[in-house]
């Protein structure tokens, strides 16, 4: 397939794009900044790159290279958006969250419409935050959406995604916390734990919905080349823990102690609102995935940790 990659520069598109160019896919990725160097020589010579702004409706435009690009596409791949939990929640950045998804994704919906054939399929990124946070729901695709801040931009994320062309067969995955040594949340806590001062954050009884880098690479590529995969589909493992499940497991794979907690009012004084990523969370149901038949290479926390952790070593 000729793929348009959209966001996919980041910790997920730096596992993705080796998976889909290994499987013979011919792949333009659409960056503000082309980073061949992210990628091995063998992959990344075989990538094509279009430095434009996918959040602007210029680079869109008809005769553009994005536009070309796009009616050239058997299918896309939007994963765009700014992360979530990296910085303090202030009014402007609340503004970039929105934008850098809902801009990118109207967008793209409304090029997708100028074109007599569009492509076949649309892979599009939302989060398990579309449920709102809780410490004893269980949710499954069809379950109702929150009422915070991250699941209201979720659920217009999708709606945006959702006015596709008829044609166009659409997949939206909610993505849970996204585990690799490669960037977020596991980077991040991996020098802390190594050091012995690893321990769980906040009261350690929120759900972590959780998902190894490299499953859900593998989850992206069945959406794009199964074609009876559509709708909506939670990617996350079956096996959600607690903080405090996470932050022992963590300490057994690492061989040191995970006993020392954070306490959430640090966090909440670094993030403000921000911290409610990490500080609650929301057991995720992954069934649907085990109902289309896919095969988890990490189902189990222990086993997506020790993957993680030796790639981080060698």
């Amino acid at each position: 397939m000729r793929l348009l990659l959209i966001g996919c520069t980041g910790l997920v598109g730096r596992g993705l794009i080796p998976v889909l160019h290994a499987a013979g896919h011919q792949l333009t990725i659409v960056s503000r900044r082309a980073s061949p160097a992210a990628f091995p020589a063998d992959v990344a010579g075989d990538l094509q790159w279009i430095q434009v702004d996918p959040a602007a409706a210029s680079s869109w435009a008809v005769s553009t290279p994005l536009h070309d690009a796009l009616t050239a596409s058997d299918g896309v791949v939007n994963l765009a958006g700014e992360p979530i939990a990296e910085q303090r929640w202030t009014a402007q950045h609340l503004e970039t969250l929105e934008s850098s998804r809902l801009g990118t994704t109207r967008h793209l919906v409304s090029a997708l419409a100028t074109l007599a054939k569009p492509p076949s399929v649309l892979v599009n990124a939302s989060a398990v935050g579309y449920f709102g946070t809780s410490l004893d729901g269980r949710f499954e695709e069809s379950s109702p959406t929150g009422q915070d801040f991250l699941a209201r931009l979720c659920q217009k994320w999708e709606q945006a995604a959702a006015e596709k062309p008829a044609a166009t067969r659409l997949v939206v995955l909610r993505i849970g916390i996204v585990l690799s040594a490669d960037g977020g949340a596991l980077a991040k806590m991996l020098p802390v734990f190594r050091a012995g001062f690893g321990g769980p954050i906040g009261s350690g009884q929120q759900w972590m919905s959780w998902i190894e880098r490299g499953d859900l690479c593998r989850i992206i590529q069945s959406s794009l080349e199964q074609n009876s995969w559509s709708g909506v589909i939670n990617a996350v493992a079956p096996d959600p823990v607690t903080m405090a499940v996470f932050a022992g497991s963590l300490g057994r794979c690492l061989g040191r102690p995970s006993l020392l907690p954070v306490p959430g009012p640090m966090l909440q004084l670094l993030l403000g609102d921000g911290s409610k990523v990490v500080l609650e969370g929301q057991f995720v149901s992954s069934s649907r995935l085990e109902q289309l038949g896919f095969n988890f290479r990490c189902p189990t926390l222990p086993v997506a940790l020790d993957v993680a952790t030796s790639s981080s070593n060698r």
